[in-house]
């Protein structure tokens, strides 16, 4: 073995324990009544080590030397205390086990999760959300499984290889090495597959993660795939991620398969290695009936834990594969943090925007914005208009932090929002999306998200004050009705009218809408527009406008071209230089509106 090699695998070895480590400190709930339960565990063992030893007391000393019943009455006796014993002790030690690897597991759901939602949308943009999820979902998962049934075996196990290798040792320790004689080989060989194997379920997780990733985007966009006639593609890709996961799985499989069945020939060998050895040893006279007999149920107590080992170990593999997975996840730290106890809390009143030098630029692509200074007052409602793909979004977001400048800095009212609580934050500063997400929730209940406290008459009174009534009355079920995964069970306008809704409830001092009503009707549209100016009366909007309706009816437009500010205004004054950027956008939108 070359030194390189040799390197590599203790630097495999070393992460693997790494990753064992890090993993038990994110559950410090194992810990929880660890003596009590290992006192159960050690009665457990002994108990069954001991019956072998009251089976060789009984035929040595009831059967052989001439039948005593009393002798064996009492061993049966003693035998049955000790199994019911041992039984209790095995639920008791098994139940706290489960009920703490629960609790521990439970919690590290919970931290991957909020970890998970904590972190950027670049971050989660740049991965499949099914490969996120399934970090939270099966690769816990597999750590609970192999908590709850290999490592408690695993432990138990070992504990039961020690006491009874003393115990053979007492009986014959010619018996004792030739059972050692039969392993060692076994040993060495599992030991090898054991890092093939580690590597195999590294894979197995990688590809569940990714054919998780295939068949939610599968599911999600079905429609779309149906529109445009590409189920054979996407079968396709679909059976390419399931086959690549039935591979990885399959792989290991077979190293595990290999390290199970060269386990059972050493059991074989052992046993027959005792046998045989230890007729002679009885004819010598060196060992009695019963203490082979006892031998040989104790060379089963043996085997068993080495056998079940090499399960456990496989099973171990696959959790550290998945603890792994779970840790890269944690190990990310947001790019965008909640300042916490240290931050600041936004001052009372309608909020004035800053943005200071700001420039953005996607990780590996070119800027966005560039050095961007602008003032916004409080109260005003400022549209900001600019072709596809100019940095229109690119300040919704930024404005209400869901990614930060790569240059420069954003305030609101004077304070910069990287020091800005995420509970101030959020609950002063609202923005509506243009795709309008709901939850899987009746319509009432998306808009009680912004304020769970409302009643439904005062969601009625706000649908009101929406001009919203007559459309709420139409609903089936009015704010009872279901509106499916995702919002489906409604139209695209109408799942925007309810996000519209959930966000005038919500009572923002800065209201940001990423043309909220670019997906409704006409006629919904001109119902809107009435109404979006008493909700946006007497706090600061920012509107990225795609319809330049909008911007008509704004205070003051900002015109963005790639990247930069170019005109600043009301539309009036803006739309006189018909070959101005927004003279020939405003053109345009005219041109096709026709």
């Amino acid at each position: 073995m070359t030194a390189d090699a040799q390197g590599g695998r203790d630097e495999a070895a070393e992460s693997t324990w790494r990753t064992l480590r890090r993993g038990l400190a994110l559950s410090p709930e194992l810990r929880t009544g660890l003596l009590g339960t290992v006192a159960l565990a050690l009665i457990y063992m002994v108990g069954r080590v001991a019956v072998p030893v009251a089976v060789q007391r009984g035929i040595d000393e009831g059967i052989v030397g001439g039948l005593d019943l009393d002798v064996v009455w009492r061993v049966v006796a003693v035998t049955a205390a000790v199994l019911v014993a041992t039984t209790v002790c095995g639920y008791l030690m098994m139940r706290r086990l489960f009920t703490v690897s629960e609790t521990a597991l439970a919690n590290v759901r919970t931290r991957a999760f909020r970890h998970v939602h904590d972190l950027s949308m670049l971050h989660q943009q740049s991965e499949r959300r099914g490969s996120l999820v399934s970090r939270v979902t099966s690769d816990v998962d597999q750590i609970t499984q192999f908590l709850q049934w290999g490592g408690v075996i695993l432990i138990v196990n070992l504990g039961q290889l020690l006491v009874t290798t003393a115990v053979m040792l007492a009986y014959s320790w010619k018996l004792t090495l030739v059972v050692f004689a039969a392993f060692a080989p076994a040993v060495l060989v599992i030991r090898l597959l054991q890092r093939r194997l580690g590597a195999a379920y590294r894979t197995v997780r990688q590809r569940t993660g990714a054919l998780l990733g295939t068949i939610a985007e599968s599911v999600v966009g079905a429609p779309v795939i149906r529109a445009y006639g590409i189920s054979g593609r996407t079968a396709r890709r679909l059976d390419a991620a399931i086959e690549g996961q039935r591979l990885a799985q399959q792989r290991a499989i077979r190293i595990s398969i290999l390290g199970s069945s060269v386990g059972e020939l050493a059991a074989g060998l052992a046993l027959a290695g005792v046998v045989v050895l230890g007729v002679n040893l009885g004819v010598e006279g060196a060992l009695s009936v019963g203490q082979l007999t006892a031998f040989l149920f104790l060379v089963t107590l043996f085997i068993q834990p080495v056998q079940i080992a090499t399960e456990v170990l496989n099973e171990a593999q696959n959790a550290i594969a998945g603890w792994r997975r779970v840790l890269d996840v944690l190990d990310v730290a947001p790019d965008v943090a909640d300042p916490g106890e240290q931050g600041r809390d936004l001052p009372s009143g309608p909020l004035d925007i800053h943005f200071a030098g700001v420039g953005f630029a996607y990780p590996g692509g070119p800027p966005v914005l560039h050095d961007v200074d602008l003032e916004i007052p409080a109260k005003s409602r400022v549209a900001v208009v600019g072709e596809t793909g100019s940095g229109k979004t690119t300040f919704a977001k930024l404005l209400t932090r869901l990614m930060d400048p790569t240059t420069g800095r954003v305030l609101l009212s004077g304070v910069p929002l990287t020091e800005v609580r995420f509970a101030s934050l959020r609950s002063r500063v609202v923005m509506v999306p243009q795709d309008g997400f709901l939850f899987d929730a009746t319509v009432g209940e998306n808009v009680r998200f912004a304020r769970p406290e409302l009643a439904d008459e005062q969601l009625t009174a706000a649908f009101t004050e929406l001009g919203l009534a007559d459309w709420l009355e139409g609903l089936p079920a009015g704010l009872d009705t279901p509106v499916g995964e995702r919002g489906e069970a409604l139209s695209v306008g109408e799942r925007q009218l309810v996000a519209l809704a959930r966000a005038y409830v919500a009572d923002p001092d800065l209201l940001v809408l990423d043309e909220a009503t670019s997906a409704v009707d006409p006629a919904t549209e001109v119902r809107l527009q009435r109404t979006l100016d008493a909700v946006t009366r007497g706090r600061t909007t920012l509107v990225i406008a795609h319809r330049l309706s909008t911007a008509e009816s704004a205070d003051e437009v900002i015109v963005v071209d790639r990247g930069r500010i170019v005109q600043r205004g009301p539309h009036d004054e803006l739309v006189r230089d018909p070959e101005s950027v927004y003279g020939l956008l405003y053109a345009s939108w005219l041109e096709q509106t026709r």
